[in-house]
């Protein structure tokens, strides 16, 4: 893994306080952002290194290894734990407890420490007589975007990760961002460590005339003055179809009712769905004839 500046991908100092850190990423995304640099891929390539850089300097935590560690941040626990038992070990053989740390490449110190020193770890032996520590692959995190009609149904979708396709099947419901976990499909281990994962984050867009909460749904529908007064019937649109429902007279602006399993489906329930939840918005009539507003006139001498 090669090492990345961080700071210098931001263009801030490492003593640049968290607030400095989000104004620094803000104005970094607007500028590299692929809508705003369609077709580009140095562009591209700039965003995605923003987006890792602030995933790291944003995370107090993150951020705190990365300063100490540099490119090997993500095996800290791991390398202070090697190093304890290094010391206990040189200890226990009468080598007391020498550190020689400072300094230089993490990696390159790895390979010294691990790959033949004779310092005590985890994992398998190295060629010359030493044992080697198997870290595990960094985990990795993605994005995919979905239409709400998409995420309606089960999708057969297929992602490429570090040039490898992934067939990934996403059950019906999967909420605007919900995350999976992919075992497996992370950064490769180090010395044999097992493999990553992968976090899938799902943004669901939603283009239709329906308002989602969790599994149900909500829409509003116009519903004529003389049909509220009278009462009637309308054909309204659910989300896969329609459904007569009768108004009954004298109908308020506001009335909620509910057709229930008509909302979204339940995450990994098959056939299970949510409640539609529809609101009447009262519609006054416009552009009135004489005669329409005699009769109105009419209407309210009878009521006065």
């Amino acid at each position: 893994m090669d090492y990345i500046d961080y700071y210098k991908v931001l263009g801030i100092t490492k003593s640049a306080s968290e607030k400095d850190i989000k104004k620094a990423y803000r104005k970094m995304a607007r500028k590299y952002h692929p809508d705003v640099n369609p077709n580009d891929a140095t562009a591209e390539k700039k965003f995605k290194e923003i987006n890792e850089a602030n995933e790291v300097l944003g995370d107090p935590e993150k951020r705190k290894k990365y300063d100490q560690y540099g490119k090997d941040w993500m095996h800290a626990e791991q390398f202070e734990k090697a190093k304890a038992q290094q010391r206990s070990s040189r200890g226990s053989t009468g080598q007391g407890a020498r550190q020689d740390f400072g300094g230089g490449d993490f990696s390159d110190f790895f390979e010294s420490m691990f790959g033949g020193s004779g310092g005590f770890s985890q994992g398998g032996y190295s060629a010359g007589g030493g044992r080697q520590t198997r870290f595990r692959g960094q985990d990795l995190n993605a994005e995919l975007r979905l239409n709400l009609r998409d995420a309606y149904k089960t999708q057969k979708q297929t992602l490429t990760v570090n040039g490898k396709n992934i067939r990934l099947t996403i059950p019906a419901g999967i909420e605007n961002g919900q995350t999976i976990k992919i075992p497996g499909h992370g950064g490769v281990g180090r010395n044999g460590g097992p493999k990553g994962d992968l976090y899938l984050k799902f943004i669901i867009d939603n283009n239709t005339s329906f308002k989602r909460d969790g599994n149900n749904l909500y829409k509003d529908v116009e519903v004529d003055l003389y049909t509220a007064i009278l009462g009637g019937e309308i054909t309204v649109d659910t989300f896969d179809g329609k459904a007569k429902l009768k108004i009954k007279p004298e109908t308020q602006t506001g009335t909620k009712v509910k057709l229930k399993g008509k909302g979204f489906p339940i995450y990994k329930k098959e056939g299970q769905y949510g409640d539609l939840y529809i609101t009447y918005n009262i519609q006054t009539p416009t552009n009135l004839s004489d005669k329409e507003k005699e009769l109105f006139k009419q209407l309210a001498s009878f009521k006065n």
